[in-house]
């Protein structure tokens, strides 16, 4: 049984790979998931089971701690086991927390593949958090047009440190301090926020953007305000998921703006071609919601790429 640490997990991805990798497991039949939520906003405990039948089966443990802000500590923090499905093998276990990182950036960045126009010039990141250096680099891996990056953060300081290194990484990114006005500019946005109350106004935004949730999940949580997904095009990466417990879906329609029919398509949906985007004009709104899938998807992949690494420089004797 191998143990991957973060470090291992970061040296042998890169996006695009990996994009294109969960693109291509979405083209399989879907991989059956559970989850199990303890907690609320302030702190949380969630397990994630997926079962991708005759291959693997993967269980996420993962932590959120709010405070950990104020410790220097990721919030989310996690460990992931992989077994092999034929004879319950376990196979490896892996640094979930940055599983994590790669899973939901890439998820983000598939969904921009596949719903963002390809033209797009301009991010704005929504929150400063741990999260926000990944979807970044994801999305500038698909949409390589992107030649300006916004950042903005209710705590300017962090915005401005999230900046600083972005930029020390050739990216061209900004402080942003005005957030409608950047909103109503922009051709992506990207949210990964804890907000339960939205920051994001769907009257703002231009014709042709594609905006992209991800921080809440809870059925509390909301980054979006309804007329976003009243106005938008709504896409979900995994049913079982997003109908579980993330507000992004559920207060909209609890609130009658939208009903479960306005949830368009998942990725086996978008990748198959059944759902997309329409035409230039339109706005496109993408829920990562995230799920053990993706999780099981992101450690086979991994393991993989470790696997070949290996076979092909095999350690002396």
């Amino acid at each position: 049984m191998r143990f991957l640490d973060g470090a291992t997990i970061d040296r042998v991805l890169s996006f695009v790979p990996l994009v294109d990798a969960i693109e291509a497991a979405h083209r399989r039949p879907p991989i059956e998931v559970t989850d199990s939520l303890m907690g609320d906003e302030h702190g949380a405990y969630l397990v994630r089971n997926a079962v991708d039948a005759g291959r693997f089966v993967g269980s996420k443990l993962i932590t959120s701690t709010p405070s950990n802000t104020g410790r220097d500590l990721p919030v989310v923090q996690a460990v992931c086991v992989l077994f092999d499905a034929a004879d319950g093998r376990p196979l490896a276990v892996l640094d979930g927390t940055v599983v994590t990182q790669w899973r939901t950036a890439a998820d983000s960045a598939l969904g921009a593949r596949l719903l963002a126009r390809p033209d797009v010039r301009r991010l704005l990141v929504v929150g400063a958090g741990a999260m926000s250096r990944p979807l970044v680099r994801a999305h500038l891996a698909v949409r390589p047009s992107i030649d300006q990056v916004g950042v903005w953060n209710r705590t300017t300081a962090r915005a401005e440190q999230v900046v600083a290194d972005l930029v020390a990484d050739g990216v061209p990114a900004r402080l942003v301090t005005d957030l409608d006005r950047e909103v109503a500019a922009a051709d992506v946005i990207t949210a990964c926020t804890r907000s339960s109350t939205p920051v994001i106004r769907g009257r703002l935004l231009r014709p042709g953007t594609h905006v992209d949730l991800v921080g809440g999940f809870t059925p509390t949580m909301q980054e979006a305000d309804d007329d976003t997904v009243a106005r938008g095009r709504l896409f979900i990466d995994g049913r079982e998921t997003a109908f579980a417990g993330v507000g992004d879906v559920l207060v909209p329609i609890a609130n009658g703006t939208i009903t479960a029919a306005d949830v368009l398509g998942d990725l086996h949906d978008l990748v198959a071609g059944r759902a997309g985007r329409r035409s230039p004009d339109e706005i496109t709104v993408f829920k990562n919601a995230g799920g053990g899938h993706l999780d099981l998807m992101i450690m086979e992949h991994v393991l993989g790429v470790v696997d070949r690494a290996t076979a092909d420089h095999p350690e002396p004797d």
